[in-house]
């Protein structure tokens, strides 16, 4: 994606908020910004839809669960997109909670296809090759 350069004046607490960060991860105040910016635009976009750190980075979860979109959606495909069978497989969750993550992928549809093909590529073999202590015997 082409990159635009402006002019911004940022609240001295959030530069050092974002300085924090960068500094944390280890990565440019700009990309650390960058980021921040488009998980904003998306939770604007899609109300009830929140991005918190995972084992592979950053991802879209729905407010209030512990569950990332693609993991709703996946199940949301398997009824053939069926609202009522994604209600009563996820019966606890409110009619909300589960509209805010067909939004998403609505809106992102790409991003979240994308996470959906990555966790289906996994196999025993690239789990046990990416994590060796799960393949050990316990004892």
């Amino acid at each position: 994606m082409r990159a635009i350069q402006k002019s911004l004046r940022i609240p001295q607490n959030t530069v050092e908020e974002i300085e924090r960060i960068a500094k944390e991860s280890g990565q440019a105040f700009s990309s650390i910004t960058k980021d921040l910016l488009a998980e904003a635009i998306k939770m604007r976009r899609c109300p009830g839809i929140v991005f918190t750190d995972g084992v592979t980075g950053r991802k879209a979860r729905v407010a209030g669960t512990g569950l990332e979109v693609w993991e709703i959606i996946t199940t949301y495909i398997g009824v053939k997109q069926n609202f009522n069978r994604l209600q009563k497989a996820y019966h606890w969750l409110t009619e909300q909670q589960l509209r805010a993550a067909i939004g998403y992928y609505t809106v992102y549809r790409e991003e979240i296809d994308q996470q959906i093909r990555q966790n289906e590529s996994w196999s025993k073999d690239t789990i046990i090759e990416n994590y060796p202590h799960l393949g050990r015997d316990s004892q």
